[in-house]
C-alpha cells in the first residue's frame, strides 16, 4: 500500500502485515474501463489474532463488532473510485475508523442531577398564568 499510516487512536495504527487485499471487479457501470481493472478492494483484518491491538482493546472490539465478524476476521469493501489505489486508501482508512469506534472505552454513567427549585418554581408559575389566560378567554358571563 501506500506509505500512509493509518492511525487508529493514539500511537496504535493498522499493521500494514496483517492486512489481507483482495481485488475484484467493480460492480455498476464504468464503460470500457469496467471490464478490464480488477478496482473493488475488499480488507481483511483478522482481529481474533492480532497481537498490534492492546487486549482491552480487542475484547472490546470482538464484542461490538460480533455481528460483523467472520471466524474473528472483519471485511471492509470499497468500488466508489474508478482507481484501485484509491479504493485501497478509502477501505484502508474505512477500517481504522471502524476499529477506533469499536474500541473507544465506554461513556461514562450519565450522574442525575435535581433540577433547581427557582426553576421548578419559575415553570409553575407561567403554567399558572397561563392556565388563568386561557380560563378567562372561555368564560361566556360577559354580556
Amino acid at each position: 500500500m501506500s506509505g500512509r499510516v493509518h492511525v487508529i487512536r493514539g500511537s496504535v495504527s493498522l499493521p500494514e502485515a496483517e492486512l489481507m487485499w483482495r481485488f475484484s471487479r467493480s460492480s455498476g457501470p464504468g464503460g470500457q474501463h469496467v471490464n478490464t481493472s480488477d478496482s473493488q478492494v475488499e480488507l481483511r483484518f483478522d482481529l481474533a489474532r492480532t497481537e498490534a491491538l492492546p487486549e482491552v482493546w480487542k475484547q472490546r472490539a470482538l464484542e461490538r463488532l460480533a455481528s460483523r465478524l467472520v471466524d474473528g476476521v472483519v471485511t471492509v469493501r470499497a468500488s466508489e473510485h474508478r482507481s484501485q489505489w484509491r479504493n485501497r486508501e478509502t477501505a484502508a482508512t474505512r477500517l481504522a475508523a471502524l476499529l477506533a469506534e469499536a474500541t473507544a472505552p465506554p461513556p461514562k454513567p450519565r450522574r442525575p442531577t435535581r433540577i433547581p427549585r427557582g426553576i421548578n418554581e419559575r415553570r409553575l408559575r407561567e403554567k399558572k398564568h397561563r392556565a388563568e389566560t386561557k380560563q378567562g378567554r372561555s368564560r361566556k358571563d360577559w354580556s
